[in-house]
């Protein structure tokens, strides 16, 4: 289930918050590698490391790279301070941290007593790709707002993994990592606790719930890990949230099943979402897409509130953003329409707020 191999660290690559890459030397061989100080220690130049190499092996598009197990000959301090909250659970690397929701947490009575994000608007959306689009929406309209992340598990568990998110730090107002994902601003236990976390502790107008990188999906209609956004739409509105889904649309996607919009948001939302949310479609789209789109949604409008927004502006604020956009290997150019529904939904998401 695991390759694994023994390195010798040559340099130090890039590094942000929470996440140093590096090059190994393995048999011979320089192979990129990551690193998380907070779990294994920050490795420098000669220290030997322990790589998880299954990813490089399988050569993925997302965290195609050797994963950092340990520094044998130099472990890191041992944990200190308050938190009982277990993510990865009972695997070889379950991290302990303070959770937004556990007694020990100073937000715990803020958590217990809360029941509603009070009408909030959240926006849903299946990719990882979709929040820095998503909040270039809001922000076109309303440049002021607070913008939360909220990361559920689907993706990557480690937040830090996410270039996206280092890049987009200084526009939103904070992060929260739920279920087994880790590395927020926040943790919480469930995704209801963390979406009550970015209302009432970090304060925000607008929360964006996406898995973070690396989408699985199985070419079956139930295996795929986006299945979550219809479950995040039922939390939203359980808790008197806005529900507001971004539809994953594409005019460029050579598989069939995600052109026009993708069989995933038709299954999370016409089958997985109970509770009903404004499903966005953006206005503008060329001809034959649009039209495609259109006789997509039609078996949607039975459960959901089907809101066509303008995306005037939004191409340049998408331009605008300090992040490069790429979705499945696109980008702006390649897939314009996608980047467009995702910031169309956080468009609405700011009509909201008025």
């Amino acid at each position: 289930m695991i390759s694994w191999r023994q390195g010798t660290v040559l340099r130090l690559r890039q590094q942000w918050a929470g996440a140093i890459e590096l090059d190994v030397e393995v048999d011979g061989v320089t192979v990129p590698a990551l690193a998380y100080p907070l779990l294994v220690g920050a490795p420098k130049p000669g220290d030997t490391v322990l790589l998880n190499t299954t990813a490089l092996a399988l050569g993925l598009g997302t965290g195609g790279l050797a994963l950092v197990v340990a520094l044998p000959d130099r472990l890191p301090p041992d944990r200190v301070g308050p938190g009982h909250l277990v993510k990865a659970r009972y695997t070889p690397l379950q991290a302990v941290v303070l959770g937004v929701d556990e007694q020990d947490s100073p937000h715990h009575a803020v958590i217990a007593a809360a029941s509603t994000l009070d009408g909030m608007p959240v926006v849903i959306a299946d990719l990882h790709s979709a929040l820095p689009a998503v909040v270039a929406g809001v922000r076109a309209d309303r440049p002021d707002a607070r913008i939360a992340y909220v990361m559920t598990d689907g993706g990557a568990l480690a937040l830090w993994f996410s270039h996206t998110l280092r890049d987009l730090r200084d526009l939103l107002c904070g992060t929260v990592t739920t279920g087994q994902s880790m590395g927020g601003d926040l943790e919480s236990v469930t995704l209801h606790t963390g979406l009550l976390a970015a209302r009432h502790v970090l304060r925000a107008d607008v929360v964006v719930v996406t898995q973070g990188p690396g989408n699985l999906g199985t070419a079956t209609s139930w295996g795929f890990s986006g299945v979550a956004a219809g479950e995040a739409v039922n939390a939203a509105a359980t808790l008197d949230g806005r529900p507001v889904a971004a539809l994953r649309l594409s005019g460029a996607d050579p598989r069939e099943r995600h052109r026009g919009v993708s069989h995933h948001s038709l299954t999370a939302y016409g089958r997985v979402a109970l509770a009903r949310a404004n499903i966005v479609v953006p206005a503008g789209l060329p001809a034959d897409l649009a039209a495609k789109v259109t006789a997509d949604v039609t078996p949607l409008r039975s459960r959901h509130d089907i809101v066509t927004v303008n995306t005037d502006g939004l191409d340049e604020a998408l331009r605008a953003l300090p992040v490069s956009l790429s979705s499945m290997g696109r980008g702006l150019a390649d897939d314009l329409s996608y980047f467009l529904a995702c910031a169309a939904a956080g468009r609405h998401a700011a009509a909201l707020l008025s």
